[in-house]
């Protein structure tokens, strides 16, 4: 056990020692609530809260696991606050559907309704907004890289309308991994929308760290889900394994690539847990969760009266260490046991 342990940590040395610094509207009864609007989750919408109410609009570029649960995290966290959909919040949510210029008529729409806050789910979605309004309040949430998207001039209090929560990869820790898990594997193909500037910005330091890890990375780019299946195919016969980043539109096509890596033996490795869960092999990241829940904490206080330039933007808090058992065997690689007995979460 001690030599296994010794073989096998690249990636927990990192993890153990150094933290990370990083609608259209529809109609649901119920006995007794015939005339309650909601939405497509059983949840009250805006129009059931009283007028005096805070009022919140959320919009979201794609619906996927990751995303779903950052705004069920800032739901919930904004209940525990006080902030209640059907009694004292107005609540609106809208997706994007993965479309930029979906993004961009919701953000124009939301500006037009002057709630008194808007949030951001990711960074296409944030870009549209902050790009449509000075004057409201955003927060946004699942932004990789906030000051290159241009949504704030740096990570600290800005003095704007704009805060929000940065979930930027521990990329130097997904290649310590990938090292961990397939010590054979020298060549990582990575597939990114390259349309997606946080997508850009995960790619350029992925190329940086896998210099200094003595990776090669392949590149296949796409612009939409609908390409996502022929860039994984692409990577075949090329690349050792595979890597999938926190990309929306990769991201919301996942199973694609994980057939492509059953069929082929390549392993599958993710920026995030809930692509672990849907077949990848294992990564380090983010409860997005969680994240939702801090991005919450935020909204909370500013509908409390502090001003968004006053608070500095933070960084997604707490690592997992996720690993899918079945997918490993199914791609052909072994997780040694001392990264099993280290996960979080094991998926089998």
């Amino acid at each position: 056990m001690q030599s296994s342990f010794q073989t096998h940590t690249r990636f927990l040395a990192k993890t153990l020692i150094a933290p990370v610094l990083l609608s259209a509207t529809l109609l649901g009864c119920g006995p007794g609530d015939t005339d309650v609007a909601r939405d497509e989750y059983g949840d009250p919408i805006a129009a059931d809260a009283p007028a005096d109410a805070p009022y919140v609009a959320v919009t979201q570029i794609v619906e996927h696991p990751a995303l779903d649960a950052v705004r069920d995290g800032l739901q919930d966290k904004l209940k525990e606050e006080g902030y209640e959909a059907d009694s004292t919040l107005k609540w609106e949510w809208e997706s994007a559907q993965g479309q930029p210029a979906n993004a961009a008529q919701i953000a124009q729409k939301f500006v037009g309704d002057s709630p008194d806050l808007i949030v951001a789910i990711a960074t296409p979605s944030a870009q549209a907004v902050v790009g449509s309004t000075d004057t409201i309040p955003v927060v946004f949430s699942a932004v990789t890289d906030p000051v290159s998207a241009e949504l704030v001039p740096s990570l600290e209090a800005s003095g704007g309308m704009v805060t929000g929560v940065s979930d930027l990869s521990p990329i130097d820790e997904h290649l310590a991994l990938i090292a961990d898990i397939d010590p054979d594997a020298k060549s990582v193909g990575v597939i990114y929308n390259a349309g997606e500037s946080n997508s850009v910005s995960l790619v350029e330091l992925l190329n940086t760290e896998a210099e200094a890890q003595g990776f090669t990375i392949t590149e296949a780019t796409v612009s939409s889900s609908a390409d996502v299946a022929t860039a994984a195919q692409s990577l075949v016969g090329k690349v050792d394994a595979i890597y999938i980043p926190t990309d929306n539109t990769v991201v919301s096509a996942l199973e694609s690539v994980i057939q492509v890596g059953n069929e082929n033996q390549l392993p599958v490795f993710a920026g995030d847990t809930d692509s672990v869960e849907r077949g990848a092999i294992a990564t380090a990241s983010f409860d997005y969760y969680e994240v939702g829940r801090q991005t919450g904490d935020i909204v909370a206080r500013i509908l409390g009266g502090e001003a968004p330039g006053d608070i500095p933007v933070e960084l997604a808090k707490t690592v997992d260490l996720a690993v899918n058992l079945a997918a490993a065997e199914a791609m052909g690689v072994t997780i040694p046991d001392v990264i099993k007995d280290s996960a979080d979460q094991v998926f089998e």
